[in-house]
C-alpha cells in the first residue's frame, strides 16, 4: 500500500514539474521579445574612431584616453534613470545656454559642462559652489554677479552662463586650448598652471591630475556622445518626450518689494512659479535702495493658468 502511495506521489510531482516548466516557458516566450532570450543585455559600448572637443582632437590612439572614455560612457549609459531625465531636461535649457555661448564665442560643446557640473539644477556643492555652473561666491562676484542676502545671481541660468563664459574666455586666453579651459573650470587656472610647471607638459591628456580633474573631460565627452547619438547607447526618445522651453514675459522693476508672494499674485501666478523662474530671489522681500533694475520672468499662458483657475474657483 505504501509503495502505491509513493508511486502516486512521485507521478504527481513529475506532472507538476512538467506543467510548471511549460507554464513559465510560455510566460517568458510571451512577455520577452526573441522568445526566451534575455530582453536586456549589458554590452561593451562603441567608441568612435575619431572624436573632438570644441574642435580639438581627442587622442583616442592613447590607450588611457580610450579606456577613460569607455569608463565614463559605461557609467552614464547604464545609469539609465539619471541620464534619461537629464536628456529630457536638457531641451528646456539648452536653447538659452547655446545662445549665450554663441554670443560669447564659446564652443557649443561647453553646454555639456553644465550638465556634468550640476545636472542642470540649482544645486549646492559641499564646497559652497552654487547653481547650474557651480560658481563659488568670490568667482561669481569677480565676473559681475550680485551675491548677497536678497539676490544670488548664481541661481540665474542666464546670468551664471554669462559669468561662466567670461571665465572660460580668460582661461582660453591663458592656455590657448579649449580642452585646458574646460579642465581649468574644475581645477582652476592656478591649479592647471601648477601641474604644467611641475610636469613640463601642456596637454590635458598628458598631465597626471587628481581623480576628479582627470575624469572631467571624459565625463563631458561621454555626455556629448550619448546626447548626440542616443540610439547608439540605448536611448530612444521622440520629440514629445523632451521637456520644452516655457515662454515667459519680462517684468522690469527698480523698486523694493515688500512681499514676493503678493507680487506673484498680482502677476497671476503662484509664489512657487515665481521662484521656479526666478530662483535667484533669495528672500520673501527685496530691499532695493539703490533703485537697481531687475528683470523678473513670468510664465506665459497656459503655463500660468492653474493659479488663475484656483482664484476663480474661490469666487
Amino acid at each position: 500500500m505504501n509503495r502505491i502511495i509513493s508511486s502516486l506521489l512521485l507521478a504527481f510531482v513529475v506532472v507538476a514539474l512538467v506543467v510548471g516548466i511549460d507554464f513559465w516557458k510560455e510566460r517568458i516566450d510571451r512577455e520577452l521579445p526573441g522568445r526566451s532570450e534575455q530582453y536586456y543585455k549589458i554590452v561593451p559600448l562603441p567608441i568612435p574612431d575619431s572624436l573632438d572637443f570644441a574642435g580639438e582632437e581627442v587622442p583616442l590612439n592613447l590607450f588611457y584616453v580610450s579606456e577613460s572614455l569607455d569608463k565614463e560612457l559605461s557609467i552614464n549609459t547604464y545609469w539609465h534613470s539619471s541620464t534619461l531625465q537629464l536628456m529630457r531636461k536638457s531641451h528646456r535649457w539648452f536653447p538659452m545656454i547655446e545662445g549665450i555661448l554663441k554670443r560669447n564665442n564659446i564652443p557649443d560643446d561647453f553646454k555639456y559642462l553644465a550638465v556634468i557640473e550640476s545636472g542642470l539644477s540649482n544645486v549646492t556643492s559641499p564646497a559652497g559652489a552654487k547653481g547650474y555652473w557651480q560658481l563659488m561666491r568670490a568667482t561669481a562676484k569677480e565676473y559681475g554677479l550680485q551675491v548677497d542676502k536678497y539676490v544670488d545671481e548664481r541661481y540665474s541660468v542666464r546670468k551664471s552662463t554669462e559669468a561662466a563664459c567670461k571665465y572660460l574666455l580668460k582661461s582660453y586666453d591663458k592656455f590657448g586650448s579649449w580642452t585646458m579651459a574646460a579642465a581649468s573650470y574644475n581645477a582652476g587656472i592656478k591649479g592647471m598652471l601648477k601641474q604644467i610647471n611641475r610636469q613640463n607638459e601642456e596637454s590635458y591628456y598628458d598631465l597626471l591630475l587628481n581623480d576628479e580633474t582627470a575624469r572631467y573631460l571624459y565625463r563631458i565627452l561621454a555626455t556629448k556622445l550619448i546626447y548626440e547619438n542616443p540610439e547608439s547607447y540605448g536611448f530612444y526618445l521622440s520629440e514629445e518626450d523632451f521637456y520644452k522651453p516655457i515662454p515667459t514675459r519680462t517684468v522690469e522693476l527698480d523698486t523694493s518689494i515688500d512681499d514676493w508672494a503678493d507680487f506673484a499674485s498680482q502677476q497671476g501666478i503662484s509664489y512657487k512659479l515665481l521662484k521656479y523662474f526666478n530662483p535667484w530671489l533669495r528672500q520673501k522681500d527685496l530691499k532695493n535702495r539703490k533703485k537697481k533694475k531687475y528683470y523678473i520672468e513670468i510664465p506665459e499662458a497656459p503655463f500660468n493658468m492653474s493659479h488663475i483657475a484656483r482664484e476663480t474657483n474661490k469666487e
